[in-house]
């Protein structure tokens, strides 16, 4: 539930406000004046704001000015007992979310401070997406597959067209979208996306398309579903092959008529929204099997855009390790290590089942552990699978004198690791003298 600040002048007011917000589960704050009302969203910064238009000293009006330029994520909802219409339009000018005149209704009252819940919930959710995709800014790689990728996203981002996103789980699918959004003409509008495969299937409905109150047990006020909070914006249906028949049957409604219905309503609401699809699963063989109706996958599918796994495009390792590496250095604050020519080659020889997601898994383990120091193969090991790296072609030419020294060298940097970086130690852990690891390690081009 949400954190509701009561702005208003009358301490019984106030006091029943609280009451009413409280038994449907807010937390609230409150204050009496203007002074008091910037003080609380100072010290908290509150979800929604239920605003008093008559307060001593500055009025309600200014408040809300302050509020929309320091707060601006913050929906206001105006109370007045009162006001004229054209208070209501300076509000609505202003930025309030909504108007309610005094006596006020419980029920009004929670309607409204609910929708501005929604909205709050849904400003967030775009921030964060926002801030995701501005790490990912771009589909990394110069190999010809992130080539075309990016061409055909520049083309079809400024249009309304759907698009069905295609590819293995953590080829960037999602980035894909955020992108397809942030180049649209929607970009300032709402990015929402919801994971079909993480609904309850009971569910799926009430979060795609909302619920009125007594819907269902527990639906104790009304809802606003994924496709109005992303009015206006762009919705991605992440893993959209999880959908059931019914959620199936009223997404295609949806998509057909530009309208939804919330579960126990009985008006239709038109939506303003592109929607995009997410799947790693194959959909014309969903189909075959009966589970994907096919008129909604021609609905989903007027633009496709299938994502190579990183294993087909493993030129672009490097680059994603210097992006990664530099996103953590940003983020974090750290020095990145730096990653030897035999760290990257073993890195091109793994065939990255979780893909670029696994990948910079791996990285952000390599920083944490191996901060500012130079990597080689010894300290992949563990966390690349042996299973999945595919053998080195040149491997088998090697001379033994070769393979004694690439033993060698795994053996004394596992040493220098377990030693914490001192040679003087790791000498000791090998029963040799320094001068003589010293020696070896320039021999065997290993820098510490």
């Amino acid at each position: 539930m949400a954190r509701i600040l009561i702005v208003d002048d009358e301490a019984n007011i106030r006091r029943m406000l609280a009451v009413l917000l409280e038994s449907e589960g807010h937390a609230t704050a409150a204050a009496g004046d203007a002074d008091a009302a910037i003080a609380a969203m100072q010290a908290e910064e509150a979800d929604v704001v239920l605003l008093d238009l008559a307060l001593p000293g500055a009025s309600g009006l200014v408040v809300l000015e302050r509020l929309r330029a320091d707060w601006p994520a913050t929906p206001v909802v105006m109370m007045s007992g009162r006001a004229s219409l054209s208070d209501a339009v300076s509000a609505t000018r202003i930025g309030a979310f909504h108007f309610l005149e005094k006596p006020l209704s419980p029920e009004a009252l929670l309607m409204a401070v609910e929708g501005a819940a929604e909205l709050r919930r849904a400003r967030e959710l775009s921030r964060t997406l926002t801030a995701e995709r501005s790490a990912d800014a771009s589909l990394v790689g110069d190999s010809v597959a992130m080539r075309r990728i990016r061409e055909l996203v520049a083309q079809v981002a400024p249009t309304d067209a759907r698009v069905l996103i295609a590819g293995e789980s953590g080829t960037g699918k999602e980035v894909v979208a955020a992108m397809l959004h942030g180049e649209s003409q929607r970009s300032a509008g709402p990015f929402v996306r919801v994971n079909c495969a993480a609904i309850p299937r009971d569910l799926v409905e009430s979060e795609m398309f909302g619920h009125e109150r007594g819907a269902f047990t527990g639906a104790s006020a009304r809802r606003r579903g994924r496709f109005e909070l992303a009015h206006g914006g762009t919705l991605l249906l992440d893993e959209v092959a999880d959908l059931g028949p019914e959620a199936q049957a009223k997404l295609l409604r949806a998509l057909e008529s530009g309208a939804i219905e919330r579960v126990g309503g009985e008006r239709p609401i038109t939506v303003d929204v592109r929607v995009l699809a997410a799947t790693n699963r194959d959909l014309a063989a969903a189909i075959e099997a009966g589970d994907f109706r096919e008129d909604l996958f021609y609905r989903l599918n007027v633009i496709r855009i299938d994502l190579p796994p990183l294993r087909e495009r493993t030129a672009d390792i490097p680059a994603l390790v210097a992006h990664f590496l530099e996103r953590l250095r940003l983020r974090e604050g750290m020095e990145p290590p730096k990653l030897g020519a035999a760290a990257l080659d073993r890195l091109t020889r793994y065939r990255w089942p979780g893909n670029v997601r696994e990948l910079a898994n791996v990285c952000e383990r390599l920083a944490i552990l191996h901060a500012g120091r130079t990597i080689g193969p010894a300290e992949l090991f563990g966390l690349l699978s042996d299973e999945h790296v595919q053998d080195d072609p040149d491997a088998h030419a090697l001379s033994l004198i070769d393979k004694l020294d690439n033993f060698e060298r795994h053996v004394i940097e596992k040493s220098l690791r377990d030693a914490g970086g001192s040679v003087a130690e790791a000498a000791r852990l090998l029963e040799t003298d320094r001068p003589n690891l010293y020696r070896r390690m320039k021999r065997l081009g290993i820098d510490r």
